[in-house]
């Protein structure tokens, strides 16, 4: 069970995001301001932390600061400030991602299983994941990834892109959800893109890119990675 830790000042609103945790399954820890929250990072380790910004005993950039220095643990930050320039910054001393108060709880959910899947580097480790009876292998130690055997040249991007959808086999993702897993939350460009990068991948490991057999379209939807039999 993912252990999250919930640092917030209004007890009403940490009371409401405890709640909707436990509802999805996750452990949730509360502290009420920065020194009771580093004790509990002290104390046992967490999967991530929701941090307010506004804490009665340390400032909440600091705190994050203070935590990125110590812990690899990754931190999305709750704020009533709402301009890019805050949110930049807030992403700049360590944060993975930012919500605005107020926000609706099941979007922050939803962004939390983004920021742990992005974080969570067991998700793009294998020594040697095949498909297709070894036509696609891809070897994640040395980045390389064979189509018959043979050597092929992808980008960063085309590469985690391939190597996050094998990983997640049969799940359909959103181009907003590759976008945050392979670009980051941080990518203010068209989502677009990501159509780009799977019409590359295609071409560089289909053997009928307009027929595509491993990385399906779901229309409406997104893209899903066939692993199973082709």
């Amino acid at each position: 069970m993912r252990r999250i830790l919930v640092v917030e000042d209004e007890e009403k609103i940490r009371e409401v995001i405890v709640a909707y945790l436990k509802k999805e399954g996750f452990e949730a820890h509360e502290a009420a301001g920065g020194e009771s929250a580093w004790s509990e990072l002290a104390n046992q380790p967490f999967d991530l932390v929701l941090l307010d910004l506004m804490l009665p005993d340390m400032n909440g950039e600091e705190l994050c600061q203070k935590i990125r220095t110590a812990y690899p643990t990754p931190i999305i930050m709750l704020t009533a400030k709402s301009s890019v320039s805050h949110r930049i910054h807030g992403l700049s001393v360590g944060a993975d991602d930012y919500m605005v108060k107020p926000f609706d709880p099941q979007e922050l959910i939803a962004r939390i299983r983004t920021v742990l899947r992005r974080t969570n580097q067991q998700e793009l480790l294998a020594d040697r994941l095949e498909y297709g009876e070894g036509r696609l292998m891809i070897d994640s130690h040395a980045k390389q990834v064979f189509v018959q055997h043979k050597p092929i040249s992808l980008t960063p991007s085309e590469y985690k892109l391939l190597l996050v959808m094998a990983r997640n086999s049969e799940r359909t993702f959103s181009r907003e959800e590759l976008i945050e897993l392979v670009m980051g939350f941080e990518f203010d460009g068209d989502s677009r893109i990501i159509d780009q990068h799977v019409k590359n991948l295609r071409q560089k490991i289909e053997e009928d890119p307009k027929n595509p057999l491993f990385i399906r379209t779901v229309f409406g939807a997104g893209y899903r990675f066939n692993g199973g039999s082709l």
